[in-house]
């Protein structure tokens, strides 16, 4: 088969291995360890869902919706949509499985996501998220505890410095409309100077164009209204609140108050974690409070606060992780031990000891291809002269129980088969 016959991989697809894969299994590791240390519990959602669940949730008009979606008719005739986020599927989940019995619920996942977009450095079309959610919490103390929550993550992972938290407030519903108002006069005024996308968000997004990239936009944005002058008394105590815990758990923050989000259901704290080491794309974890979301979705007023971070952009932040060395070499040096090697290799996974068994090929080379794999520890069976031999022998220093290794193989080498010697 010639390489053009060769089936190639899709674009803004990759296939993880070796640094790779490691990179990828750190972020997941690290996650894991910090969702448990905050009492968030796992959760496993579909990777598809109706294509209405993040019509109605990210919004008709967002590019995610209108460009991004892998959507398709499944056989029944039903359109579906790969998912482009983790939060539309698990508000459906909580208001679907009737999850709201159990709230304030604390939810973490991880997994792939799907976004037809240009690949480009840290971006694909097949991605990967890590996600937590606090859902049925009303107060600013879950929008802390999932910042500090944030701030470990990023800390333990080591990446931290360079990274700055950066946060603002959309307020409440009231001083939202306000601001929106007001917004929207500025933009008008302006109307003939914006970008097409930006005349286009004016009718239906207008708090967009405050984060638009295009040159046009910028000075028109830059002199926009901010949402202090419209905060009202409720919407500024809160965002207070959620300063001062930050401050007493010492998570460093600086205000940005042009970060904002499009869609009307989200409210108060929004957020992102931002680096100068990614280029353009700078953000590493972002999210916020969507109090208004399962609403949209048909459930009552809930309550919730999230972000989610993309596994692939914090790979490339870590430091490179140490490929896993093998702990135990198990070698037959002839035929006819081979099946006792095997039951020292299995006795020693089952004991939890990293164990690798090396029995094929010529009985002659295991041992040097034994040692291509750099064990801590060798135990090698041999048949010489009539005896059954077991030597051991550690090469390297390694968090190896020794103790814990002989009492396993001892049984086994008094076990060996006569008939072996």
């Amino acid at each position: 088969m010639s390489r053009t016959d060769t089936p190639q991989r899709i674009r803004g697809t990759q296939d993880l291995f070796g640094e790779d894969a490691r990179r990828h299994a750190k972020v997941v590791e690290t996650f894991e360890r910090v969702r448990r240390l905050y009492g968030f519990q796992p959760v496993e959602i579909p990777i598809f869902e109706a294509t209405a669940v993040f019509a109605r949730s990210i919004g008709e008009t967002t590019d995610v919706v209108s460009k991004e979606m892998y959507s398709f008719e499944d056989k029944g005739g039903d359109s579906v949509t790969l998912r482009p986020e983790f939060t539309a599927g698990l508000a459906r989940a909580y208001l679907g499985n009737g999850w709201q019995q159990y709230a304030p619920l604390k939810l973490a996942t991880h997994g792939p996501v799907f976004r037809y977009e240009r690949p480009q450095k840290g971006r694909y079309r097949q991605f990967h998220q890590i996600d937590a959610e606090v859902i049925g919490a009303a107060e600013p103390a879950a929008d802390v505890e999932l910042l500090v929550m944030a701030d470990q993550l990023l800390r333990e992972l080591g990446v931290s410095d360079g990274v700055t938290l950066q946060l603002n407030t959309l307020g409440d519903s009231a001083t939202r409309d306000a601001w929106r108002q007001a917004l929207v006069a500025h933009f008008e005024a302006h109307r003939g100077d914006l970008s097409e996308d930006s005349v286009a968000r004016l009718d239906k997004n207008p708090l967009r164009i405050l984060d638009s990239k295009d040159p046009r936009d910028r000075p028109i944005a830059d002199a926009a209204p901010g949402i202090d002058e419209h905060m009202s008394s409720e919407a500024g105590a809160f965002f207070a609140a959620v300063t001062k815990g930050l401050d007493a758990a010492g998570v460093a923050w600086t205000r940005n108050a042009r970060l904002v989000r499009g869609l009307d259901y989200y409210r108060h704290t929004a957020f992102e974690f931002v680096t100068d080491r990614l280029g353009a794309q700078g953000t590493v974890l972002g999210g916020g409070r969507y109090d208004g979301l399962i609403e949209t979705l048909g459930g009552p007023h809930t309550p919730a606060v999230g972000w989610a971070a993309g596994i692939e952009r914090l790979a490339m932040l870590i430091e490179e992780p140490i490929a896993q060395g093998l702990g135990i070499a198990v070698i037959a040096e002839d035929r006819q031990l081979e099946t006792s090697a095997l039951a020292f290799v299995t006795a020693l996974r089952r004991a939890g000891v990293n164990s690798e068994l090396f029995a094929s090929g010529n009985p002659k080379k295991r041992y040097d291809k034994a040692m291509r794999s750099n064990p801590a520890h060798t135990i090698s069976l041999s048949h010489r002269e009539g005896v059954n031999g077991v030597a051991q022998r550690s090469l390297r220093p390694q968090d190896l129980d020794l103790e814990k290794v002989r009492s396993i193989v001892d049984p086994l080498i008094f076990a060996l088969p006569q008939s072996a010697a």
